[in-house]
């Protein structure tokens, strides 16, 4: 429980901060982002990758508005139970609004009971958060068909050139593969800004939300996914790398990495639903950067960075993503609606040596799908191969990504 008192002091210290705050370079999600007052709009990603200040860019639309981060230190004796003395809060700090912006309120549990109420008044409510799985399971148990989800990852090329005032091109590009996107690592360079946000990430929204007692095979196996981004995994294979016990923890603990967005996985592509659970996935990391900073192994390999921006830019635009492997294999498939629409292989550099693999993987897998143009996306080449019937378009990934 918390004073009604000590609630309008932390609103009103809140909304002044914001006021004077940053508004940072405009997000390529803001134009997407709009809703009556019959939805709830919920933008959910990795902490430190903007979710504040392109909630700041959707508050300076509205003059009249309520805002409040429940990630306030201050904050921390809130409960559920005080919603009712938050609203007056609001309301004697800032008289009455139509709008209502709400930071981490997954830090609540039963957010959504508020949430529910302010949309049953006709309110607008946006809010962000940073645990897809607490989101998504109280949205699709309290809140069905009464939301709207977006999910902001760290910059995307395209954001770090408007925020750094570079030019598009392959030296800017090759920066961005080593940097990443991370608004404050841009800022700071400093790369433990990057390594603090690896052990946040772990302490709070796992080990401390999970109440996982062995916190060092949890930063173990991280780490070792980290270190091993782009690259094919089995949880047998996670568990006796890691030396983890319990494949079921295995299990777990990945899909905690995966619900805090610090990492993706993907499954081999099968037409029988039943192969596809049991072969091996593909894990790819939230920013190359992030991973160069807290591993070593993955910052020497660029083929595999290239190949997880490929991944990053794929996954801002569609959600089922596969990699493909029989006799050849081909990096990604994607699937929209019911039907593979898109093949496309990453590859660093295209040579006579690597040229026969990258495009027969390439062709078995639209073969296998039915497609008739697929695409190599390179570090810097650009070219047209027609082979077996099929038209390759060959890409510098930098250019592949600004017109994405």
């Amino acid at each position: 429980m918390i004073l009604k008192e000590d609630l309008k002091r932390i609103v009103q210290s809140q909304k002044e901060a914001i006021f004077h705050a940053d508004r940072g370079i405009q997000r390529e999600r803001l134009s997407e982002i709009s809703g009556g007052s019959s939805h709830a709009l919920i933008i959910a990603g990795i902490r430190r990758c903007g979710k504040s200040t392109l909630l700041l860019q959707l508050i300076r639309r509205h003059k009249a508005y309520h805002y409040f981060n429940f990630e306030d230190p201050r904050a921390g004796a809130f409960t559920i139970a005080d919603a009712e003395k938050l609203e007056e809060a609001f309301e004697e700090a800032a008289g009455k609004a139509e709008h209502y912006f709400f930071d981490e309120i997954q830090s609540i549990r039963e957010w959504e009971r508020l949430v529910r109420f302010l949309l049953d008044r006709k309110k607008q409510v946006i809010l962000t958060g940073s645990n897809a799985s607490l989101l998504s399971r109280e949205l699709g148990t309290k809140l069905t068909g009464r939301h709207l989800s977006y999910e902001l990852f760290p910059f995307s090329y395209g954001e770090m050139l408007s925020f750094t005032k570079k030019k598009a091109g392959i030296e800017s590009f090759q920066e961005y593969m080593e940097q990443g996107g991370f608004p404050d690592f841009l800022k700071s360079r400093n790369p433990l800004m990057l390594q603090q946000l690896f052990t946040d990430i772990l302490a709070r929204d796992i080990i401390v939300r999970y109440q996982i007692r062995n916190s060092e095979e949890v930063r173990n196996l991280a780490l070792y996914l980290l270190t091993n981004s782009a690259r094919q995994f089995s949880y047998n294979g996670l568990a006796k790398a890691s030396g983890i016990k319990s494949v079921n923890s295995v299990l777990d603990y990945v899909s905690y990495f995966a619900d805090s967005y610090f990492l993706f996985t993907i499954p081999r592509f099968s037409f029988s639903l039943k192969r596809q659970r049991a072969n091996p996935r593909k894990n790819y990391t939230i920013d190359t950067g992030f991973a160069r900073n807290n591993s070593v192994g993955f910052s020497e390999d660029k083929g595999r960075m290239l190949e997880n921006l490929v991944f990053l830019q794929l996954r801002r635009h569609y959600k089922e993503i596969f990699y493909f492997q029989e006799r050849g294999e081909c990096d990604f498939l994607v699937k929209e609606r019911e039907s593979i629409t898109q093949a496309y292989q990453a590859c660093y550099q295209l040579t006579e040596e690597n040229k026969e693999r990258e495009v027969n993987g390439l062709i078995e897998a639209m073969d296998a799908c039915s497609l008739k143009k697929g695409m190599i996306l390179t570090l810097n080449q650009d070219d047209k191969i027609k082979a077996k019937g099929k038209e390759i378009v060959v890409r510098p990934t930098w250019e592949w990504i600004i017109e994405k």
